[in-house]
């Protein structure tokens, strides 16, 4: 588990498996070097930040499902005190500290945070332990296609004020490649030419788009929640 030594009333939990894990998980994106980077980058954002921060890797989660071992991360944070956990994956390389510092502002003002994931998911949620019920959660459905309006659902039914960031993509298979190298410019360049690797070595892929106002879509795939794991 890797944690920096601040004390603040919010910490960062990064829920992400190690690069291993993750290459036997994403089989059709399974690139040591690629989770690798991703995780790094993960962490130097997270520290870029300023709050404490804590990674859960395979080895630190508890529970037979995700919903269970995402669910008892978050409230190891609370158990040790914290009043608000902010958790993000590994797989948003779109992600920044100015996105998580806005998330942490937002929270001292008294809302809930989520950041969209394009696929239907969320790639960050910022929560108060008020708004945290483990039972609840675990109902969610977690790692299908639909889970962010179900969990904004959830939360609004705590007459929670919801505050959204800004859209992102996240990375689960080769069409996702295809579309964050369409936004190279909100990506890190030792990200970028991994990923432009990846896909030379690929050429073949075949995919579908599906485009509805304020998201983009990619056909066949579901989102897992925040962050991906199975």
């Amino acid at each position: 588990m890797l944690k920096n030594t601040f004390s603040k009333e919010t910490a960062i939990l990064i829920f992400a498996n190690s690069a291993v894990a993750e290459t036997r998980h994403k089989k059709t994106v399974a690139n040591l070097e690629l989770f690798r980077r991703l995780t790094e980058r993960t962490l130097q954002t997270a520290k870029a930040t300023g709050l404490p921060f804590y990674h859960f890797t395979e080895k630190e989660q508890k529970g037979a499902t995700f919903g269970e071992r995402f669910s008892n991360a978050i409230q190891t944070l609370y158990d040790k005190g914290y009043q608000n956990v902010i958790t993000i994956g590994n797989d948003s390389p779109q992600l920044k500290a100015s996105h998580i510092v806005e998330a942490e502002k937002q929270l001292r003002l008294g809302k809930t945070v989520l950041g969209p994931a394009s696929d239907g998911g969320f790639y960050l949620m910022g929560l108060h332990r008020s708004n945290f019920d483990a039972t609840l959660f675990l109902r969610l459905p977690w790692q299908r296609f639909g889970l962010f309006n179900k969990i904004s659902q959830l939360l609004e039914s705590y007459n929670s004020h919801i505050y959204s960031l800004p859209v992102l993509h996240d990375l689960d298979n080769k069409q996702d490649i295809i579309t964050l190298l369409g936004f190279s410019k909100t990506i890190a360049g030792s990200i970028l030419k991994i990923l432009r690797a990846f896909l030379k070595c690929n050429t073949q892929i075949v995919f579908k788009d599906i485009r509805i106002p304020g998201f983009y879509i990619t056909s066949l795939y579901y989102n897992k929640g925040s962050p991906i794991l199975l």
